[in-house]
């Protein structure tokens, strides 16, 4: 019956670990865009510049975002995301990224090219780090999953 409990009380003391470790883990995510530094004026910066897909299947969902913060006093306007090929296609915000607000960059890759691949995305604004340079990565497998 000791073993039991005593089974009992790790497994529930583990668990309360993991969760308090994950709450962790995001929050810092969370709080590494909201402590930039601030900047005079409109002012971008991103919780990755980097995305990578790692290794997908070909013909995979290509749609990834990079989020942002106006770490600025002023309005962020994105005026152009352009992507370095036909297969790299952005998306911007239409609407300006108020100061504290978080905006988004969309990036679609064509998954039905096979192989590696680094791409960019490139970003024009109104903030003083004009234009920002944005990378994508990874591999597209030679052949879909099984379905089934």
């Amino acid at each position: 019956m000791k073993k039991y409990l005593l089974l009992a009380m790790l497994t529930i003391g583990g668990l309360t670990v993991s969760q308090a470790q994950a709450k962790k883990t995001t929050a810092k995510k969370a709080n590494a865009a909201a402590n930039a530094p601030k900047v005079d004026g409109p002012g971008m910066t991103f919780e990755s510049e980097t995305i990578d897909y790692g290794t997908i299947n070909k013909n995979a969902d290509g749609k990834r975002e990079f989020v942002f913060v106006n770490n600025g006093n002023k309005p962020t306007i994105i005026t152009s995301a352009t992507g370095s090929c036909g297969c790299t296609v952005p998306t911007k915000p239409t609407e300006p990224i108020m100061p504290g607000a978080k905006g988004v960059i969309g990036v679609k890759y064509a998954t039905d090219r096979i192989g590696a691949f680094t791409k960019t995305v490139t970003v024009n604004s109104n903030a003083s780090e004009t234009p920002k340079v944005l990378t994508i990565k990874g591999t597209v497998l030679s052949d879909e999953a099984p379905k089934g």
